[in-house]
């Protein structure tokens, strides 16, 4: 389907998810509430009531989204880190079943040859850091966000070469803060 032979040889073909809406296992394995596990629990803040509980169950799939990976013949796949998988009160020790995870799955991403791409924030920061410090509204947020995308370059950078910082920043700031559409839903405070 796809005309590999008319891009350079170095092109990256590639897909893309956020940890929130594919993985599932929300609150397994140690991991902590998200902003948006709370926000999608709320009626009527998503259509349908959905949430992202179960999700894909990537998860569970692993292996799964791996040979779905190999069979589209990509050789980039970008997807995002759930911080509160890997600092389920969004600081202190790291989680090692989160950190085991996605170990799993950059290491099963190389064994295909497939360039794991890392975006460090797609939404979805710990409840605990909202509900304790006030989340993004509050400047002390960067120091845990350093914290967290420190532990995340030890653990993986010696695999991983890419790395994006956040997801759609205008998105978080707008939405989340601004409408209150997105999670954590503060409405008109900017």
């Amino acid at each position: 389907m796809y005309h590999y032979s008319t891009a350079p040889s170095d092109f990256k073909w590639g897909v893309s998810t956020s940890a929130y809406q594919i993985e599932g296992g929300w609150n397994e394995d140690g991991r902590g509430p998200s902003i948006w596990d709370t926000f999608s629990q709320i009626p009527g803040n998503i259509f349908e009531n959905g949430n992202g509980d179960i999700a894909c169950d990537s998860y569970h799939q692993l292996d799964a989204d791996l040979y779905m990976l190999r069979s589209l013949g990509v050789n980039s796949y970008r997807f995002s880190i759930s911080w509160s998988r890997i600092f389920p009160s969004g600081q202190g020790t790291a989680n090692s079943k989160g950190v085991e995870y996605y170990n799993k799955l950059i290491d099963g991403l190389l064994a295909n040859n497939i360039s794991p791409m890392v975006t460090l924030y797609h939404f979805d920061l710990p409840q605990a850091l909202q509900d304790n410090v006030g989340g993004w509204e509050n400047e002390t947020i960067i120091d845990r966000f350093r914290d967290y995308a420190e532990v995340l370059f030890q653990r993986l950078g010696d695999r991983v070469k890419f790395w994006i910082t956040l997801n759609e920043p205008y998105i978080i700031a707008h939405l989340g803060y601004g409408e209150g559409a997105f999670a954590p839903g503060n409405c008109c405070r900017l």
